[in-house]
């Protein structure tokens, strides 16, 4: 088996601890030969977000929160069993985990400004729906 190319980077310096990733093995389903029976290629990649402290604390509060629903007891799981070599499988669920943690993290968008409409402008898009209006009224036939 290969060396995994890690560390996978969450976002700038700050990546997934690999001492905090649980790892565990399985067999796949679906298709695949007499091989398939016999090899432990499905991966479930397992990381304690509450109790790590490889996460600033501000975007461990955030992760928490946004990924509430799919934390079981504070530990976040991603599956993959999509590639028939189990290193294959292992890359795709440490990017996979990186990529979720990266989108949990992230800062909230930034507030939208109400801005005022010019008024001018205002009026001419309501000078430019009555023309509208009226040249969809001339093309009904009722003054014959």
């Amino acid at each position: 088996m290969g060396v995994m190319s890690g560390p996978y980077v969450i976002r700038g310096s700050v990546s997934l601890p690999e001492a905090e990733l649980m790892w565990r093995f399985s067999r796949s389903s679906g298709p695949g030969g007499q091989h398939v029976n016999t090899s432990d290629s499905q991966v479930e990649l397992r990381f304690d977000l509450a109790a790590t402290d490889a996460l600033p604390d501000v975007w461990k509060a955030r992760a928490l929160e946004r990924l509430a629903s799919r934390l079981v007891g504070g530990v976040v799981s991603v599956r993959a069993s999509e590639h028939r070599s189990q290193w294959r499988n292992r890359e795709t669920a440490a990017v996979r985990l990186a990529a979720l943690l990266a989108e949990a993290t992230a800062p909230p968008p930034k507030p939208r400004l109400k801005k005022k409409i010019p008024r001018g402008i205002n009026e001419r898009r309501l000078r430019e729906k009555k023309q509208r209006g009226d040249t969809k009224r001339g093309r009904s036939g009722r003054d014959w």
